[in-house]
């Protein structure tokens, strides 16, 4: 498994996570949150490994759908770059500003929630 696609994932996952039914919500937070293989998790359920496999591939396409819709994740990620570059931006321009220093932590703070 790439770890491009594991932490793609994982992130969709935290968004789109409680729009899951329990089962799909399960298989993924083993298969990529707790790395059991397709083998361990099917003996967990008492289910095939195809079962899983084909249950885990719907899945990852429910929440790419759910994303390519809603875009938090994207939305969350050009915030996240916005206020990256704005902190690199005041911490170079306004390295002597404390009152603007502290209201940058707060916003980057507040980001990265």
């Amino acid at each position: 498994m790439e770890i491009e696609k594991n932490n793609r994932m994982n992130s969709l996952f935290e968004f789109y996570g409680a729009l899951l039914t329990d089962k799909q919500h399960s298989y993924l937070e083993l298969y990529y949150g707790d790395d059991y293989s397709l083998g361990e998790i099917a003996t967990e359920f008492d289910v095939s490994r195809q079962a899983v496999y084909d249950n885990i591939r719907r899945t990852e396409a429910s929440l790419e759908e759910y994303e390519s819709k809603l875009h938090l994740l994207a939305n969350f990620q050009a915030q996240n770059e916005a206020v990256d570059n704005l902190v690199r931006y005041v911490r170079i321009k306004y390295p002597d500003d404390p009152k603007l220093s502290d209201l940058l932590t707060r916003v980057a703070d507040q980001a990265a929630r």
